[in-house]
């Protein structure tokens, strides 16, 4: 009851501001619900007692975004107990929405997935993450993590060092995402064996991808002749995934491809689309907040 209940009974607090026509009594073990919305918060408190048999810790985020599925008629304790990899730092890799829950599935049973939402949604985390799990279940012999190298509306200008020392600054997310997941030193390895290749587009024309797992990064910076020549790229036993946000590209307005790309494959066999929502992030609230007012 201490799990279920929180600190000071901070779920609880938090259950019935959610429900304010809701009745909640708590005697001992047992709970008793009345009120107008009696069986959803019934409902929820089973799936916040799962939850807990599982081994997923009631935090207030958890209890907040399980308010929200039980709402939309979803099962948490099948969305936040979805293991996908456990991280080099020993973190659990889950989904936190039912979203990213869609968009894991999307990737095991899809040759190409595109994930597009707004920023803070998981994207690029939950699809290096899939990456890593396929290559530690041998499904792939390597990883493959490319982005376009575009400057976020600044100009840097000329940067010192060869080609790689160039491109390396705007290819450093998919780094920090990969050391994440591996720990530096077995990070480090897979660089040098070339199991894990972080590549910028230049490098990818003519390339044939067997076996592989290839990441498109920040995709709405691509052009569509750009998207063509790696779509094109996917060789057999490979899987693809492009993650972007149409309303976050650098290009001039008309220039991105993605939005377009998306659309006319959509609905081509083995290829599917995922679009994540503002319910979807799960940085800080005031991400949400501040992408629906700007």
């Amino acid at each position: 009851m201490a799990g279920l209940l929180g600190h000071r009974d901070e779920n609880l607090r938090l259950i019935e501001q959610s429900f304010p026509e809701t009745d909640i009594f708590v005697r001992g073990t047992e709970i008793n619900v009345t009120g107008q919305d009696a069986e959803q918060v019934g409902r929820l408190f089973e799936e916040l007692v799962v939850m807990l048999q599982r081994g997923q810790p009631l935090d207030p985020a958890n209890v907040t975004r399980s308010i929200d599925m039980v709402r939309s008629a979803e099962r948490p304790s099948e969305v936040l107990t979805h293991e996908v990899l456990r991280s080099a730092k020993g973190r659990t890799v889950r989904p936190k929405t039912a979203g990213q829950k869609r968009y894991i599935d999307t990737i095991r049973s899809n040759v190409i997935t595109f994930g597009i939402g707004p920023a803070g949604t998981g994207k690029s985390w939950l699809a290096v993450a899939m990456a890593v799990q396929a290559l530690q279940a041998k499904q792939v012999d390597r990883i493959i993590l490319t982005r376009p190298a575009v400057e976020a509306g600044e100009r840097l200008g000329f940067l010192p060092g060869d080609l790689m020392a160039k491109v390396d600054p705007y290819l450093r997310p998919l780094y920090d995402a990969l050391y994440d997941m591996v720990e530096p030193e077995g990070a480090q390895k897979l660089l040098e064996r070339q199991t894990v290749e972080v590549a910028p587009l230049a490098f990818m024309r003519g390339r044939t991808l067997n076996n592989s797992f290839v990441l498109i990064d920040e995709a709405q910076n691509c052009t569509y002749g750009q998207l063509k020549m790696l779509l094109t790229r996917l060789g057999w036993h490979s899987t693809m995934v492009i993650t972007g946000d149409p309303n976050q590209s650098d290009l001039l307005p008309g220039v991105s491809g993605l939005g377009d790309v998306a659309d006319r494959l959509e609905s081509v066999s083995g290829i599917s689309v995922v679009r994540l929502h503002d319910v979807d992030i799960v940085r800080h609230p005031l991400v949400a907040s501040m992408l629906s007012v700007l």
